[in-house]
């Protein structure tokens, strides 16, 4: 008999993938402005059967900001990548780029790895610690990113009103997923190679909200009625 979180892990899957699949290049305007992401990664698949793609990170903004975290994620402004040493570089602005140059770094062995935790997104640590950074490195290591995030991942979203309370929501389908029994990572995943206990043995880009006990049944009846409208209004 299957646990309850891998049984609400195949019920989520199986509603989100009610929603269109967005890949990069996509128009940022036709995006909400509150909603929850669902990422997938090639190469991962879901373990509840047959070879659907599972969701390797969930993500909810609110307050007007959930078209500018995915550019933040993506960096769609080329400006953004003209960063010098007083600047923060995209990875300050977007954990899961961090997550992923992580791993990057750490599979390749890199000692550069201990510049990449720094976090410049304030003045005084980018004038205090400055002359740890290679920007022309850093800037290579941003456009792997960019192009990784592009090329090998895709997502879907539920645009998703104050009521829902986005972020509590957020924590329990995170954990739902990831206390999943059935699904794992491949043997090819970036992530295992994470400096990041909870993403090496996990499966996910995320290391919070791991263990808050899942969707309750609530939780389910009300994006049950979220999903079966969105999904009509994108099949118009």
């Amino acid at each position: 008999m299957k646990d309850s979180h891998s049984g609400d892990c195949q019920w989520l899957h199986k509603q989100i993938e009610k929603y269109p699949l967005i890949k990069y290049p996509f128009d940022l305007e036709r995006l909400p402005d509150d909603g929850i992401y669902f990422f997938y990664e090639e190469g991962e698949v879901w373990g509840h059967g047959g070879s659907k793609p599972r969701i390797v990170r969930v993500g909810a903004h609110r307050s007007g900001n959930f078209k500018s975290r995915l550019n933040d994620h993506f960096v769609f402004k080329e400006n953004k990548m003209r960063f010098n040493e007083m600047q923060s570089a995209p990875k300050d602005r977007s954990i899961f780029r961090k997550n992923i140059g992580r791993a990057l770094l750490n599979k390749e062995k890199s000692e550069y790895l201990k510049v990449w935790e720094m976090d410049f997104t304030d003045r005084e640590s980018r004038g205090t610690k400055r002359h740890h950074r290679n920007i022309e490195l850093e800037k290579r290591i941003e456009r792997r990113i960019s192009d990784l995030l592009r090329r090998n991942f895709d997502f879907r979203y539920i645009a998703v009103q104050n009521e829902m309370g986005g972020k509590g929501l957020e924590s329990r389908l995170i954990e739902t997923i990831a206390q999943c029994e059935c699904c794992h990572p491949s043997k090819r995943w970036l992530g295992l190679h994470s400096p990041i206990d909870k993403i090496c043995k996990g499966k996910m880009w995320l290391v919070q909200h791991l263990g808050c006990g899942g969707i309750t049944h609530n939780d389910k009846l009300r994006l049950q009625k979220i999903i079966d409208k969105q999904s009509k209004e994108f099949q118009r």
